[in-house]
């Protein structure tokens, strides 16, 4: 474990996790319900969208563990005459640009928190298949549980470049306090409020195997 506090690093940061994700999903379960309902309602089922995504390197095996993400789904299941899923842009509705931009799709990801997948402050959780572009380095970026939010995220989000991100990753990975994440934690709420930074899926950044399509598949 890396980090400036090692003891916060490794023994408080659970600790609040736990007790912030357990008061957070008690206190808004009214919140879970109203939301679940209407993507039942304008989004049809299933309500929870899974995704796998890799977490915190296992010191046994030395790679990442997959786990599966919880979102409120954010687009319907339309599909062309051949039975194919449209585009994104034509399956997010209206309703759905309206949980991304207020990041309520991101709500169950609370219960991943609970769990120990992940952390309300950390590196953001990619596609697992994104691994085998990363460089050795970037590997580092898993020393740490993934977040609900992270470094990157309030320094720019979807306007950075992967490098950028990465770097702003390792960054925290490097520098993770109690100071740090309460910052990053109340600036994401200045975020959230005011909407910068926000994807709305219409202007997605480049994907990491497009962008570093020249580097070999396997490592």
């Amino acid at each position: 474990m890396r980090g400036k506090d090692g003891f916060y690093a490794k023994y408080v940061k659970r600790a609040l996790d736990i007790l912030l994700s357990a008061i957070g999903m008690i206190l808004f379960c009214w919140l879970y319900a109203m939301i679940a309902i209407l993507v039942r309602v304008k989004l049809g089922s299933p309500v929870i969208y899974k995704a796998k995504r890799p977490g915190k390197i296992d010191p046994k095996t030395g790679q990442e563990r997959v786990f599966a993400l919880y979102k409120f789904r954010s687009m319907t299941n339309e599909k062309d005459e051949n039975g194919r899923l449209l585009p994104d842009t034509k399956r997010l509705t209206r309703f759905g640009r309206i949980l991304r931009a207020t990041s309520l799709d991101e709500l169950p990801e609370v219960y991943n928190i609970f769990k120990g997948d992940m952390s309300l402050v950390g590196p953001r959780p990619l596609a697992a298949s994104y691994l085998q572009y990363y460089t050795e380095e970037e590997h580092h970026r898993h020393d740490v549980r993934p977040g609900l939010t992270g470094l990157a995220q309030v320094s720019g989000r979807n306007s950075l470049s992967w490098e950028q991100k990465f770097k702003f990753d390792l960054q925290y990975v490097k520098e993770v306090s109690f100071r740090l994440d309460v910052r990053i934690l109340f600036m994401t709420v200045l975020k959230v409020f005011k909407r910068e930074g926000i994807g709305q899926g219409e202007k997605a950044p480049v994907s990491l195997s497009i962008e570093r399509k020249d580097k070999p598949e396997e490592k």
